[in-house]
């Protein structure tokens, strides 16, 4: 690998992130950039002197810089963010999957956090909480009016300290309270099972850094527990990204030797390259992570799911895959994240990063997924009545400022009339059930007897009926934008 990228990413809790490389700048010589423009950065120092002598308290001049550099990144893009102190501590440690917390993956619900799942062996698992519990006080302080990463935060803390949570349980109409003491939660982003003779599921939640390791160690299980398997599902279904050579790495198990999985393209020549199937592109440490695995790898049936949660690095496997005909897709149409983050850590003060949008990613034929996504060779929904919740789900396309599918700018990208009128009504259809007190559908969970998903999956593979949507169709970008 020419110019050997260092790899590092982060994905948050119900933040979509993805594909990020870590690399170290060189110092650049002022002779070699574009001047700068004199004028505005007068303008920056003329509003920065008003606001500290006028403004109605005092303000600090440090923070003022903070908030100046984080307004500066964040107006990029959705994916661009500048770190420091705690937030630069939990992006390293994130990165390496295993962070000190209660143990539990979370998002927002009608302004509370919600259990979608307690980490197995995790401080919470072990507490008794379950999928859907809602989380309405942590300590003292009320979750109502809190971010996602607000509350995050405060459930996080030091290995052996203590915090409270209140728990809502619907299904008891009940309140109580648990105390959780914290420690290091090691998250394994690799699930695996022999469905039943001959078949396997394998299920990747996020591409960290051991995910390679991992994947590659429960393959092999899979074969000692089965040596003669005639199918495997690949299950990518909400998993938004991480490390890019993660996802080399997944797709080098797959695929011959040497071919391309992914190409790059950005403004900075370390950026316009082509990864191949090869150890020196996902290796940390020199050594084949994948040597061992078992010939039949590489020709077993496949199918890969994916879903509007499948994003970056999760996009790039299933890409090089069904480019190199290789598995066949099913599910939906994904998140259409075609872009890769760069952490660049060569910055002055310390325990300080920043992470920026340095190149959009191209599958194996050459095509750009970004703001568009990866679109099943099988469209399946969610259950047998259909997908209740796709249409509330947030995509690429729906974010501000995304990145445009070819030219950098998004501002004809235009919004699809046909998705835009699904949200309408499945927000309808939630307030009504609200309104009549109607539980809401809940989804099976993956890789469960009832994942209708993996079911029609698995038939498939076996030759059997697939029960196609009849409602899904391919969201298109403008044609303009595309490459």
């Amino acid at each position: 690998m020419g110019n050997k990228l260092k790899v590092a990413g982060w994905v948050s809790l119900g933040v979509v992130a993805g594909a990020l490389t870590t690399m170290q700048l060189q110092a650049t010589a002022r002779s070699s950039m574009s001047p700068l423009p004199l004028e505005e950065m007068q303008q920056l120092a003329t509003v920065f002197d008003l606001v500290k002598r006028a403004y109605v308290e005092p303000v600090d001049e440090k923070k003022l810089i903070r908030d100046a550099i984080g307004g500066m990144v964040s107006g990029l893009d959705p994916h661009s963010q500048y770190f420091e102190g705690a937030a630069f501590k939990e992006f390293r440690e994130s990165i390496h999957g295993k962070f000190t917390g209660v143990g539990i993956q979370i998002e927002m619900e009608d302004g509370l956090v919600k259990v979608v799942s307690p980490i197995e062996g995790s401080p919470a698992f072990r507490a008794g909480l379950i999928t859907g519990d809602l989380i309405t006080r942590i300590d003292d302080t009320a979750v109502k009016g809190l971010t996602l990463d607000q509350a995050i935060k405060r459930m996080r803390g030091p290995s052996g300290t203590k915090v409270l949570l209140t728990v809502f349980r619907k299904a008891e109409n009940r309140s109580f309270p648990v105390t959780i003491v914290r420690e290091e939660i090691k998250n394994k982003s690799v699930r695996s099972k022999v469905v039943e003779p001959g078949y396997a599921w394998i299920r990747i939640n996020q591409f960290q850094e051991p995910t390679v390791r991992d994947f590659a160690d429960q393959l092999k299980e899979l074969y000692k527990q089965d040596p003669n398997l005639k199918g495997l599902v690949l299950d990518l279904r909400n998993d938004p990204g991480g490390l890019l050579d993660g996802a080399i790495g997944i797709s080098a198990a797959f695929l011959p030797k040497d071919v391309v999985v992914v190409t790059t393209n950005g403004q900075m020549q370390d950026q316009r390259a082509t990864y191949k199937a090869a150890p020196n592109f996902y290796s940390r440490d020199g050594s084949d992570t994948l040597a061992g695995l078992p010939a039949a790898i590489k020709s077993v049936p496949m199918v890969v799911l994916v879903n509007e949660g499948s994003a970056s690095a999760s996009e790039i496997v299933a890409g090089a895959l069904r480019d190199h005909k290789r598995a066949v897709i099913m599910g939906s149409q994904t998140f259409g994240k075609g872009s890769v983050q760069t952490e660049l850590t060569r910055l002055p003060m310390p325990n300080t990063s920043l992470k920026i949008t340095t190149a959009r990613y191209y599958t194996p034929s050459g095509q750009t997924i970004q703001a568009k996504g990866i679109v099943p060779d099988v469209m399946v929904d969610d259950t047998a009545e259909g997908s209740p919740y796709a249409a509330l789900r947030v995509r690429e396309a729906d974010l501000e400022r995304h990145l445009g599918n070819g030219t950098g700018s998004a501002e004809d990208e235009k919004k699809d009339p046909a998705r835009e009128k699904q949200r309408e009504e499945a927000l309808k259809k939630l307030e009504e059930a609200n309104a009549k007190n109607t539980k809401p559908v809940r989804l099976p969970e993956f890789g469960s007897a009832e994942d209708f998903q993996l079911q029609q999956a698995l038939n498939r593979l076996k030759g059997k009926p697939v029960m196609v949507s009849k409602s899904q169709t391919e969201r298109k970008v403008d044609a303009t934008k595309s490459n």
